[in-house]
């Protein structure tokens, strides 16, 4: 109830009429859904008033530039998350000097997880809402807006081209909360084609679609563990996927499941209640692509219901052509659980009872100076892998983080050469219902992708000071560019670290409150949810908001640039 306070009247609306809540709305009439929503949020729907939206930039005259390609490190291209000098035009010595250049409030949201893009001079992200925005990097004008069905989770991947050859009409593709991809025009926004990649009713896309050749690779995941908690739910029957579509049409060239085996019925609960196995192993990390050995790799969550099988908990390497499994790692046996779990006697629970330790991190392959590469991966246990991409064999495995439900290493790491940064969250209290043994390590580290010996540690200091929801630890993913690693913190700070030492050269408090570019005030809060920063053409824009899982709401779009002088 807490969060639904948070929320706008005509977002809980569109919640039941439309978006997540509506199976559970279905038998309540339309008048009914709206005093459900007047009342969680104290105020009349007729109170409420649309927010002024920003400038246009045609009264600017602004336009969208196709000298400006897009900045092809991060989701949907390259995982290691590395921007280069040319890319980011920013050096160590223009970090310490940022400054906000403008900011932008998400309409009635309270969370911001759409990892944003930059390319063609602007900056594009999806909000809660739905609402995917083209704004101009420089000056915030906004160049246009679509609307999805539901909200967008998934980050934004602009279609690359090579300076100087840029497409008639580039492609922007990203995903919503309903398992549905899309493909609009970059330059105005217009609808190509929206496809549905997945017809189980609790479908979801979490990590980034990878645009590569031509095609683009979906990791697919599900929201059935949420569903999972109410008793009567017959779970679990989903099972986690990759799709290849057409990048032209959205046409689906294969697709392929982390569980071979459709679910079978394996037993019915005390209560009447049948319960489905194999099920889970879903997908919700950004595919890494191998070219040199036409494959790539993606992680896999746990199983949904009992018995766990070898498919949860594991790194998975598929051919690129034809979506066949090249081999699979699972370095977790006997991880089953749902949200069942977190309630006393629900018969839903799966006999293991988790501990819910997935991959929610991509995959790092790393070139070694051998000319060898290395697979490094990352668990919510906290632990580290270098894995053999060839075989799936484990050549090292570091403890880095003492690991928790929400990370250990959660959403995902950089590397920049062979020195690879693990963000560790390790939230240290009981509220997810477990305990853990051992120090919290929440704060970033570097670890040599060749040996896995750790190379420094800078464990975050706790400046929450008793705030509600305030947590140190980094969620996110990170963004690394020469020398220097930008990190967004579940207290709200964004960090800059020197690459080499892992001192903080730079912060910023996202979760004070900023005029933004259309009069309205913004305020980030806890940073989540795949959404990490982005590097590019001068600028370090970040999403601040994760009104979810006990952290910190938060509506604010932040865009930092160096300061004039």
């Amino acid at each position: 109830r807490t969060w639904l306070e948070m929320m706008a009247p005509d977002a809980v609306v569109a919640s039941m009429a439309n978006g997540l809540m509506k199976q559970q709305s279905a038998h309540l009439s339309a008048a009914e859904q709206q005093h459900i929503a007047e009342y969680l949020a104290r105020q009349p729907l007729s109170a409420l008033k649309a927010p002024a939206p920003p400038p246009r930039c045609t009264e600017t005259g602004r336009a969208l530039n196709a000298a400006h390609p897009p900045i092809t490190a991060g989701w949907g291209y390259d995982t290691k998350r590395f921007v280069t000098a040319d890319q980011a035009g920013l050096t160590a010595a223009d970090v310490q000097n940022l400054t906000l250049k403008w900011a932008f409030a998400f309409p009635n949201a309270m969370r911001a997880r759409s990892h944003p893009v930059i390319g063609l001079g602007a900056v594009f992200v999806g909000s809660q809402n739905g609402t995917v925005y083209a704004f101009d990097l420089e000056s915030g004008c906004l160049h246009w807006t679509f609307r999805a069905s539901t909200e967008v989770r998934t980050g934004m991947v602009l279609e690359p081209w090579a300076e100087g050859s840029a497409p008639e009409v580039p492609r922007l593709f990203f995903a919503d909360i309903f398992a549905r991809v899309y493909a609009v025009n970059a330059l105005t926004g217009e609808l190509l084609w929206m496809v549905k990649v997945d017809d189980h009713p609790n479908a979801t896309l979490t990590g980034t679609p990878a645009y590569h050749d031509g095609a683009l690779y979906v990791p697919i995941s599900s929201l059935e563990v949420v569903s999972a908690a109410d008793p009567n739910y017959e779970c679990c029957t989903f099972r986690g996927a990759v799709a290849k579509l057409d990048p032209s049409d959205g046409t689906m060239i294969w697709k392929t499941y982390s569980i071979p085996e459709e679910p079978s019925e394996q037993k019915v609960t005390p209560i009447g209640t049948r319960i489905f196995a194999p099920s889970g192993a879903p997908f919700w990390n950004s595919p890494a692509i191998d070219p040199k050995r036409n494959a790539f790799y993606v992680g896999s969550g746990e199983n949904y219901s009992s018995p766990a099988n070898d498919r949860s908990d594991a790194v998975f390497s598929f051919n690129l052509e034809s979506g066949a499994e090249n081999w699979h790692r699972q370095t977790l046996p006997g991880d089953a659980w749902n949200v069942a779990c977190m309630m006393e006697d629900n018969p839903n629970c799966p006999e293991e009872k988790g501990p819910d330790l997935d991959y929610g991190a991509s995959m790092l392959l790393v070139p070694l100076a051998d000319g060898t590469d290395i697979l490094v991966a990352g668990q919510k246990t906290g632990i580290a892998y270098g894995l053999d991409p060839d075989t799936g064999d484990v050549l090292w495995e570091t403890r880095v983080g003492r690991g928790s439900t929400q990370g250990g290493i959660h959403f995902g790491m950089a590397a920049e050469g062979t020195r690879v940064y693990v963000p560790i969250n390790d939230m240290n209290d009981t509220r997810d219902g477990a305990i853990y043994p051992g120090p919290a390590l929440a704060g970033l580290h570097a670890v040599d992708a060749v040996t896995g010996e750790i190379l420094w540690r800078n464990v975050t200091e706790d400046v929450c000071d008793g705030r509600e929801f305030c947590d140190p630890g980094i969620s996110a993913a990170i963004t690394a560019m020469p020398d220097v690693v930008f990190a967004g913190h579940m207290d709200g700070w964004l960090r800059a670290y020197d690459g080499a030492t892992g001192e903080v050269i730079w912060k910023a408090d996202t979760t004070r409150e900023v005029p933004t570019i259309s009069g309205e005030t913004a305020r980030g809060g806890s940073m989540s949810g795949g959404a990490g920063p982005a590097i590019g053409d001068g600028h370090v824009v970040i999403n601040s908001g994760y009104g979810l899982y006990f952290h910190m709401p938060g509506n604010a779009l932040l865009v930092y640039g160096k300061a004039t002088p």
